[in-house]
């Protein structure tokens, strides 16, 4: 079985869930090959390949980034840096600029029939805050894969963006559900 774990990560709390979702994926199926990667260089290949697709980012303005909005971060990242004493983006993951989910969304083929994917996002607490992962999950779906999960957001909490405490456990949790639905559904070659 192979498994790509695809995400975007602004601050790193939606990188750490991914690799805990990595880890949650390997543990629940020591013979697959799993592999994490940052939106901007998960190449169609590697998807195309891989038998579940779990895909994440995090939550802007009550769904996926887009360009503005990775922008507005970037300054306000900035802002934050200067009145903590100058230390201009600290905090930022190094793929910030890059390419979003958005635009990964618009290159991607359309999958083999039977590859299954989920959808997980980062979000603020409460309902308001909204959640990237149900876009994510419609973009999934639109390119022709079967979801085994329905959208799954996972919380932040504090002007730091730090994942909330027993989030990473969650993750590692939901992704072991995943695999093994996906591997009783037969999708898995």
């Amino acid at each position: 079985m192979e498994i790509a774990v695809v995400f975007e990560s602004m601050f790193g709390a939606t990188h750490e869930v991914a690799d805990a979702i990595a880890a949650g994926a390997a543990g629940a199926r020591p013979d697959a090959t799993v592999t994490c990667v940052r939106v901007g260089d998960a190449d169609p290949e590697l998807v195309a390949r891989a038998d579940l697709v779990i895909v994440g980012g995090p939550t802007h303005m009550r769904g996926m980034t887009s360009g503005m909005t990775r922008k507005m971060a970037v300054q306000m990242e900035q802002k934050k840096g200067q009145e903590d004493g100058g230390h201009v983006g600290h905090g930022l993951e190094p793929d910030v600029p890059g390419p979003g989910l958005r635009d990964w969304f618009h290159t991607l083929p359309k999958a083999a029939t039977g590859t299954s994917a989920a959808a997980f996002d980062t979000r603020g607490e409460g309902s308001m805050m909204g959640g990237a992962a149900r876009g994510i999950a419609r973009r999934l779906e639109s390119h022709g894969y079967e979801l085994v999960a329905g959208p799954e957001g996972f919380v932040i909490e504090g002007d730091d963006q730090l994942l909330r405490d027993g989030e990473q456990i969650r993750a590692r949790a939901w992704a072991a559900d995943l695999v093994r639905t996906t591997a009783a559904s037969g999708a898995a070659r």
